[in-house]
């Protein structure tokens, strides 16, 4: 959202290098690698909603603080920490997704759930632009916080625990209180192990998942590319629709229009057909579900996203009429959505009980890439032009959206028997 704004800040805070210019915007992500490798594992001790409420108000905190900068170093500050906080809902919505839907509905259901962090990316800076030019970049600060404020009452009053180890833990509590049976336990307590012991397994278990889990080192990996060209292709956008098609701040922020109308295209069309298709080799496979059953629909993106990619570049590059790299983007946006729906749902179904914490462990490969992309994006425009970048990062991801696939397919299953935290 703090795109548009970029140069505005820079102005302001006297930032000289383009590289500090846009880690204004990355530093927000760098805390996405913090959050969840202690998000995620307290909420598997703690529950899910209190963690999610917590997280929330400590967000809504330091992003209104954020509007108050005087400095690039209050600002890097205050936005690194209301990262933290805003970290949470990505920490922990696999593992709310596990919570609540079987296998065969978990496609749909990822789908909903990934619309909104999809479609803020697209839709928040159109806001911002307008919010730059007419009032001050402050305001893109001040009118989350209000939203925020709204969405964090809503949870307290209706937000309710999903996780089926805390629900057992409250049930048995209240059983050992009404019929004075101390013995009382569910199957997931652990009445000899200190409260020491049981945070530092809980806190440890995301790092020891990352690099121990092939299956989800490898689709971590894959993931984290796709959400880098996602940030890389937000941080170009300034250039291509300020300098290259020398517009206004507020007509160019529209443009953000075609990611969002490619991000709602994919998750209209990803949810039900990711569904359809596990429900369909779950049939031919003697009614057995398999986590490999979200793979197939990986491989029409190797071809969908490579050419939205190059679309946008080449039509940008020679400032073809401003539609063309328009749908450029709703393409890439589509096939990004498409992958991002096939990976969520592999690593939610191969680790069901441990969701949280196989998506905090790969939230940190990701959000890395979406941190470091933008930061070099200039120079890689600035040495091979946006065409040629674009040419170079379409083949790479040709590439790795072949690969990679056909690896989960051929041996997922083998590497998932090699796991203690995978499901089954």
């Amino acid at each position: 959202m703090l795109a548009p704004a970029l140069d505005t800040l820079a102005d302001e805070f006297d930032v000289e290098s383009d590289i500090e210019t846009y880690l204004l915007m990355s530093i927000f992500l760098l805390a996405y690698v913090v959050g969840p490798f202690v998000l995620a594992p307290l909420s598997e001790m703690y529950g899910r909603v209190v963690v999610l409420q917590s997280a929330n108000m400590f967000y809504l905190i330091f992003n209104t603080v954020c509007g108050f900068s005087a400095s690039k170093q209050q600002m890097l500050a205050f936005r690194f920490l209301s990262g933290l906080g805003g970290s949470a809902p990505q920490a922990l919505g696999g593992g709310v997704l596990s919570d609540c839907w079987r296998a065969e509905e978990r496609g749909t259901a990822t789908a909903i759930y990934s619309l909104a962090p999809f479609l803020g990316p697209a839709v928040g800076p159109i806001a911002a632009g307008y919010l730059t030019q007419y009032l001050s970049w402050r305001w893109i600060f001040w009118t989350v916080s209000i939203a925020d404020a709204v969405v964090q009452i809503l949870a307290f009053l209706f937000l309710s625990e999903t996780y089926a180890p805390k629900i057992l833990a409250v049930k048995a509590k209240m059983l050992r209180k009404k019929t004075g049976n101390a013995s009382l336990r569910t199957e997931f307590d652990q009445p000899d192990r200190t409260f020491g012991q049981t945070l530092r397994k809980n806190l440890v278990r995301p790092f020891r998942m990352l690099f121990t889990q092939p299956a989800l080192q490898i689709t971590a990996v894959y993931r984290a590319y796709l959400y880098g060209l996602m940030y890389l292709v937000l941080a170009s956008f300034p250039f291509v629709w300020s300098e290259q098609y020398d517009m206004e701040p507020g007509p160019a922020s529209l443009n953000y229009i075609s990611l969002g109308v490619g991000f709602v295209i994919g998750l209209q069309i990803s949810g039900p057909l990711i569904d359809k298709v596990y429900r369909k080799l779950k049939a031919q496979n003697n009614d057995t579900g398999r986590p490999e059953f979200r793979i197939p629909l990986m491989f029409p993106t190797a071809i969908i996203t490579p050419i939205g990619l190059l679309l946008y570049g080449i039509a940008a590059h020679f400032e073809v009429h401003w539609i063309v790299p328009n749908i450029g983007a709703a393409i890439l946006a589509a096939g990004l959505i498409l992958s991002f729906q096939c990976v969520q749902t592999y690593v939610i179904d191969s680790y069901e009980r441990y969701a949280a914490s196989a998506a905090g462990a790969a939230a940190f490969v990701r959000t890395m890439a979406g941190f470091s992309f933008p930061l070099f994006a200039p120079r890689l425009y600035d040495v091979l032009g946006i065409a040629w970048g674009n040419v170079l990062l379409a083949g790479i991801v040709f590439v790795m959206g072949l690969i990679v696939p056909f690896v989960m397919w051929r041996w997922g299953a083998w590497l998932r028997s090699k796991s203690q935290y995978c499901a089954g």
